[in-house]
């Protein structure tokens, strides 16, 4: 895609993953614009490419971008995006938040009225290249708005659209907080691998290398995850044992439970939000 002018407003840990990605598919450095209030942050920007338009002042980012990335943590977000209207309304770019729990609507009434905004829910492991992105656009944004938002997240892992916005509380609970689940069972894992006589090491890179070869298996077979779990599964064996204790433990409620917990809390944290902003 030709490359234009996109702001950063925020320079974090998520915006300097989407400029590495941006900059390691060949996008010119001096086409974007960063506003990023602290110093140190600059610093690290630049260690990117010297050639990153790094500020602090908001609207003079946004002022020539085509694309406004707003990466701002939420509780700032209201104060910014208003900040932004003078300059979002009579150019009209295209917003791309990825603010967690920010809906649209109250987006664009911070923006100041009608305005392209697409909400993007990505998660961590986009600052290693290799995220998993919801993305849901507003009417206003146009086909051409629409490719150049997935191509930017696509820089740093893969996307999916949703029609609703609301779904994209369902992608919160289990791609944006899913990363932590994993960790949580590689931690069960190693434990378990280091009271079962593994030295802590082993017990660590064998965990983490299994979870990294499972996944990578399931994404590039074109078989469905349950039946890639039978296959490793023989009867009267080892893995069955440890499937069957799993199981016992009603896993799947377990798992269940957990996202529908996660579920309320991001439509809890988005309507205090919109509500106190």
């Amino acid at each position: 895609m030709e490359p234009t002018d996109i702001a950063f407003i925020g320079g974090g840990n998520m915006a300097r993953s989407l400029i590495g990605g941006l900059l390691a598919t060949g996008w010119p450095a001096a086409r974007i614009h960063v506003a990023e209030p602290a110093a140190a942050q600059h610093a690290l920007l630049h260690q990117l490419d010297s050639g990153l338009q790094v500020g602090d002042d908001n609207p003079a980012a946004a002022a020539a971008a085509e694309v406004v990335v707003l990466a701002v943590k939420p509780q700032v977000l209201p104060g910014v995006a208003r900040e932004l209207a003078a300059v979002v309304q009579p150019r009209q770019p295209l917003c791309l938040s990825i603010a967690a729990g920010v809906r649209v609507a109250d987006l664009e009434r911070w923006l100041g009225g009608a305005a392209p905004v697409v909400r993007a829910m990505p998660n961590t492991p986009a600052l290693v290249q290799s995220g998993a992105t919801g993305l849901y656009a507003n009417p206003r944004v146009s086909e051409a708005q629409r490719a150049r938002a997935e191509s930017l997240l696509r820089a740093v892992g893969l996307t999916v659209w949703v029609d609703d916005e609301a779904l994209l509380d369902a992608v919160t609970a289990l791609s944006g907080s899913g990363p932590a689940y994993f960790f949580l069972f590689m931690e069960a894992m190693q434990a378990a691998g280091e009271a079962l006589g593994l030295p802590a090491e082993s017990a660590r890179v064998l965990s983490l290398q299994t979870a990294l070869g499972a996944a990578r298996l399931a994404l590039e077979s074109p078989e469905p995850v349950d039946v890639l779990r039978q296959r490793v599964t023989s009867p009267g064996g080892t893995t069955e044992a440890a499937l069957a204790e799993f199981e016992a433990g009603d896993l799947h409620g377990l798992v269940a439970r957990a996202m529908q917990a996660a579920h309320r809390r991001a439509r809890e944290l988005a309507d205090r939000l919109g509500r106190d902003a």
